[in-house]
């Protein structure tokens, strides 16, 4: 019986507390309680796209903005990615795909190479709203050097905030179900001359 990839993970700082369960061969089911509701949103996203079972519980200090506790979910939820991938052992790896909603369109590469680097053009560096284009862009970094992988994602067009970033949402989902696929030819060996990510 193949292992299951799961993770359970909890952080707790001044200024944030946050506890992320997930299960990376689930159906798309999520429970995710934040007190930012855009965030609540794309991470249902990740979930539904991704097909990735979610439960996070997610509270933190909103006085200085939203900035804080959507960098560590980012954070929690990339270790819980690297953890449940666990040796990466038999996974396809590399995942590319492109997806629009209504007039945004975006594109993602993603290696699941063990480490964090992260290439992402939001079209935009604006900062304002509870979830702005430019904290798409700080989570997206966040979450790559967490969960250990690389991602170029580049929005090729797109006018509406809420459409731009839903649509990097749903298309990263999709390239990390695609990455994460265990691939049957593949078995237990890994994708990579080094033997090991």
């Amino acid at each position: 019986m193949a292992k299951e990839r799961k993770s359970k993970n909890n952080r707790s700082t001044g200024e944030t507390t946050i506890s992320i369960e997930i299960n990376l061969d689930g159906k798309g089911i999520s429970n995710i309680n934040s007190p930012i509701g855009m965030l609540n949103h794309m991470l249902d996203q990740i979930a539904r796209h991704g097909l990735i079972d979610i439960n996070a519980t997610i509270t933190g200090d909103l006085e200085t903005g939203t900035h804080h506790i959507i960098e560590d979910t980012a954070i929690v939820l990339g270790i819980c990615i690297d953890e449940a991938l666990g040796d990466r052992s038999g996974i396809l790896r590399m995942g590319d795909k492109t997806c629009l909603l209504d007039e945004a369109l975006c594109s993602v590469a993603l290696d699941l190479s063990g480490r964090g680097y992260a290439v992402i053009d939001m079209g935009s560096s604006d900062n304002e709203g509870e979830f702005s284009l430019d904290m798409g862009r700080h989570f997206y970094e966040s979450l790559s050097s967490n969960g250990r992988f690389g991602i170029h994602l580049k929005m090729i067009s797109g006018t509406n905030h809420h459409h731009i970033l839903e649509s990097s949402f749903k298309t990263f989902s999709r390239a990390l179900r695609e990455a994460a696929s265990i691939d049957p030819r593949r078995i237990d060996s890994i994708a990579s001359t080094k033997g090991l990510l």
